[in-house]
């Protein structure tokens, strides 16, 4: 069924954005993704961390960032401190650096809570994927482009659809969760 597939898509987007927001979550070690959502003032455009300057990650828990121009030093501490990756940079007029700390018990579990509720939200995004297409589908039967049995063949391949994204879901938060408590 074509029309199903872009409600399979649009799970899919809904999965891929879950993995984004995975990479986001710090987990003790230097993860460039981390920051992926940081923007930088440069010369009146905000513009991606990643394109001005160089970001490397010389040790685990360490990444460096080498401005492109010693003059967007500030601005890109300035970005960082706004944002809410919880870690403070250090200056020493070259380069930026920022030093992951080692996670404690207490930001382990915090993290774990934070995985969950994204897993949710992405569970809840899937379920109201589901509900249009069901709503579509019913739609369309009520103007004579479905039968009732398209409606219920097409109702029966988006909750395959929905469980197939919901069990990807749940593996994902399992994973990172794992990943996280035991690093």
């Amino acid at each position: 069924m074509e029309e199903l597939k872009v409600y399979e898509d649009k799970m899919q987007k809904t999965i891929d954005n879950l993995q984004d927001n995975f990479q986001s979550i710090r987990a003790g070690r230097a993860n460039p993704h981390v920051l992926d959502k940081i923007r930088v003032n440069y010369y009146g455009t905000t513009s991606p961390i990643q394109q001005v300057g160089n970001i490397s990650i010389p040790e685990a828990r360490v990444i460096v960032i080498t401005p492109w121009e010693k003059s967007l030093i500030k601005e890109i501490e300035k970005a960082i401190n706004m944002s809410d990756i919880g870690i403070n940079p250090t200056n020493d007029g070259s380069c930026i650096r920022l030093v992951f700390p080692e996670l404690n018990e207490e930001r382990r579990k915090d993290l774990a809570k934070q995985i969950k509720k994204y897993g949710e939200e992405a569970k809840v995004a899937i379920r109201n994927i589901r509900r249009d297409a069901n709503d579509s589908s019913k739609k369309m039967e009520k103007a004579g482009e479905m039968t009732e049995d398209d409606v219920k063949n097409a109702d029966k391949e988006i909750q395959k659809y929905t469980d197939n994204a919901i069990t990807t879901i749940d593996k994902m938060v399992d994973e990172k969760t794992k990943d996280i408590m035991t690093v």
